[in-house]
């Protein structure tokens, strides 16, 4: 890394100027050698930091062994502290307890061998233990971010995946039945079929527009998204195809955090789908939509034939847990006497 070349090109001429000013510097050449030379291992702190450190307290035994007393003992010789933070915080389990008794282990065999006196050689203990601790705890918080992100972009890709499918089954679901309309009109009526046709090619093209915005949500950095739909966005789900989709929104849909809004609007949006699918013999599928200075509500019914609760399926599933996160409730089941009905709440204060 480059930072590691700065701090090796200031302390080379550091342990050099230091080498040579120090009057009570004994084996001045020597220690100028060690010192100086020793500072290269920062370029391996990061990546090889069990070697670093080998190095570093291996070479200043041996030499405090040649020279019968610790050495070298040149003030920039701090920097060794560098070595055992980043042993914790870049080396494996096993580099760091090996690396720790290294460390630990040239201390002792100072003090065992009378270079170090006891005082010295405890706070030299103090020293080391409080840079892998400080070296451990970047590494734990450093892992607990990442977690963070990727909890984050996994929340992400479940958010993508139900735009994804609300927005395709929205629109597919109604080319298919005005293709199935189509197709039972054209032998009788060529128009209708013409207009069905027509219907059809609408909703390929918003579909597709809706496609290529999420191709586009996923290729550019989160400073460039486009937005997603808003509360005012719910009039577009009106429609006069079969069955009709009547909205009603009672409040100001255009005050709702945007979070609420595209929520809301998804939501809405599976619900009919879901209607438009499901509900046989449907002949109206109802939006309405309730604002007020505490929640969004949504009801969306239609009075097509009951169908079996059983178990809920991937749409149904992303609903509620659109709703839950952000701190509202969904529910469905089926309405009074005919039809099936969705329910959902979203608080104005979720973000």
């Amino acid at each position: 890394m480059w930072w590691d070349w700065v701090l090796v090109g200031v302390l080379v001429p550091v342990a050099v100027v230091e080498g040579v000013v120090r009057a009570d510097l004994s084996w001045r050449g020597l220690s100028i050698a060690v010192s100086a030379g020793l500072v290269f291992a920062l370029l391996w702190r990061r990546s090889r930091p069990l070697l670093a450190v080998s190095l570093v307290f291996g070479v200043g035994a041996l030499s405090s062994v040649v020279v019968g007393a610790e050495f070298p003992k040149q003030n920039v010789g701090v920097y060794a502290l560098l070595l055992p933070f980043a042993l914790f915080r870049w080396g494996s389990g096993r580099e760091a307890m090996l690396g720790a008794a290294v460390m630990l282990g040239k201390v002792g065999f100072s003090a065992a061998m009378g270079y170090l006196p006891p005082g010295d050689a405890l706070a030299g203990v103090v020293f080391l233990t409080t840079a892998m601790a400080l070296g451990a705890a970047v590494r734990y918080r450093s892992r607990a971010r990442l977690r963070e992100l990727d909890q984050v972009k996994l929340l992400e890709r479940e958010r993508l995946a139900r735009d994804l499918h609300d927005t395709v089954a929205h629109h597919v679901s109604a080319m298919a039945i005005r293709a199935q309309a189509g197709i039972a009109t054209a032998a009788t009526d060529p128009t209708a079929a013409v207009d069905a046709l027509k219907i059809i090619d609408a909703e390929a093209a918003r579909a597709l527009d809706e496609m290529r915005g999420m191709v586009r949500l996923l290729r550019t950095e989160p400073a460039e998204l486009t937005p997603g739909p808003r509360g005012t966005d719910l009039e577009k789900l009106a429609s006069r195809t079969r069955p009709p989709v009547d909205v009603e929104v009672v409040g100001d849909a255009g005050s709702l955090p945007s979070p609420v809004g595209a929520a809301l609007y998804r939501l809405a949006q599976e619900a009919v789908t879901n209607a438009r699918r499901h509900a046989r013999h449907a002949t109206r599928i109802e939006v309405r939509v309730v604002i007020d200075e505490t929640s969004a509500s949504l009801r969306v019914s239609d009075d097509g034939e009951s169908r079996p609760s059983g178990k809920p399926g991937y749409g149904l599933t992303g609903m509620i847990e659109r709703a839950s996160l952000l701190g509202g409730t969904c529910e469905a089941g089926p309405g009074e006497g005919r039809g099936w009905t969705v329910t959902a709440v979203l608080p104005r204060a979720a973000t």
